[in-house]
């Protein structure tokens, strides 16, 4: 091989590690707000959304030039959260003041404040996953197939489960079955009718 061949071969390679730099400090936003979902308070979010930059800038190699960058990073964003999990199984349990913090702030007395309130608490009654398939395809805007890359499932898969997240996530939020059928009691949600 030339020289000129292996300072060409270098190049490339630091151009190909400087855009995906720059690639990645772009994404960064969009990471934390998925790991803020994922973990539910910004100081283990702000943690996770490091262990998985270092992750992937150590594992730069591994990444193919041309393929999705935002699925890559996020594939790896939400493996690092179910290793932290797994961890935080083994471990005793803790108490977290961040789970707290609702019970020492003072509730919003406008109306937009309690419409958020009231979709937080409904967001978070949802299923892990619900959560994960609304924030990807819906904050993120993921196409269904992206959406399907990062979780490592069908594309159908992602479109039922989209669909369902949506139909509960209404449901939660206007207290009633979205089909419109009052249960037994008023505003209260079927268990059976979650099952499918």
């Amino acid at each position: 091989m030339t020289a000129e061949a292996t300072t060409a071969e270098s190049t490339t390679a630091e151009f190909t590690t400087a855009e995906i730099t720059k690639a990645l400090a772009e994404l960064l936003p969009r990471l934390r707000a998925y790991a803020r979902v994922l973990t539910k308070n910004s100081p283990d979010a702000d943690d996770l959304v490091q262990t998985a930059v270092e992750r992937a800038l150590s594992r730069i190699e591994l990444y193919q030039p041309g393929t999705n960058f935002k699925a890559w990073m996020f594939t790896i964003l939400r493996n690092c959260y179910f290793t932290e999990m797994r961890k935080r199984a083994r471990r005793p349990d803790t108490v977290d003041p961040a789970d707290h913090e609702g019970a020492l702030s003072v509730r919003a007395e406008q109306q937009v404040g309690l419409e958020v309130r009231d979709f937080s608490r409904a967001f978070a009654r949802l299923s892990e996953m619900d959560r994960t398939v609304l924030i990807l395809v819906g904050a993120e805007g993921m196409s269904y197939q992206e959406a399907a890359d990062v979780l490592g499932t069908p594309i159908g898969t992602v479109r039922s489960r989209l669909s369902r997240a949506r139909t509960r996530l209404k449901e939660l939020l206007e207290g009633t079955p979205a089909s419109g059928s009052a249960g037994p009691e008023a505003g209260a949600v079927d268990p059976g009718a979650l099952v499918a």
